[in-house]
């Protein structure tokens, strides 16, 4: 049997995705989706305003304090991890979106080493500097 996954989530939701689910997983089961794909569940950078793709920290899904509440977009860790359950009761699978390679929000600038090399031979370097600093985007 093919199954039938729902994205759960869309650029403009408001937040509380995750209880909104939770109270609805049933009636979603009842109309035959088989999966639930979840948006990203990390900190973001713009703090409950952020989607998950502008991800702050990787490893706070919504019980630290930082970037201004404890709770991301979303929910918090307590809630997320309350949905997950809630489709597996009814039977569903749950995909969950991660971003592993964006980063957004350093707190603080940090100096960095840059390294300039020839195009067609990249031991040959033709440009260091340490004065670079890396802060958001580059300072």
């Amino acid at each position: 049997m093919n199954g039938v996954m729902i994205q759960f989530f869309h650029w403009y939701h408001p937040g509380n995705l995750w209880n909104e689910f939770a109270g609805k997983v049933g009636y979603l089961k009842q109309l035959g989706f088989t999966a639930v794909w979840f948006p990203p569940a990390t900190k973001c950078f713009l703090g409950k305003e952020g989607r998950g793709y502008d991800v702050y920290d990787l490893y706070d899904l919504g019980e630290f304090d930082q970037k201004g509440s404890i709770a991301t977009r979303y929910g918090t860790k307590e809630e997320y991890l309350k949905a997950i359950e809630a489709a597996h009761e009814e039977g569903m699978s749950v995909y969950a979106d991660i971003v592993l390679n964006h980063r957004m929000g350093g707190d603080e600038p940090e100096n960095i080493f840059v390294q300039q090399v020839e195009e067609d031979n990249r031991i040959k370097t033709i440009f260091v500097t340490t004065d670079a600093c890396f802060y958001r985007f580059f300072c």
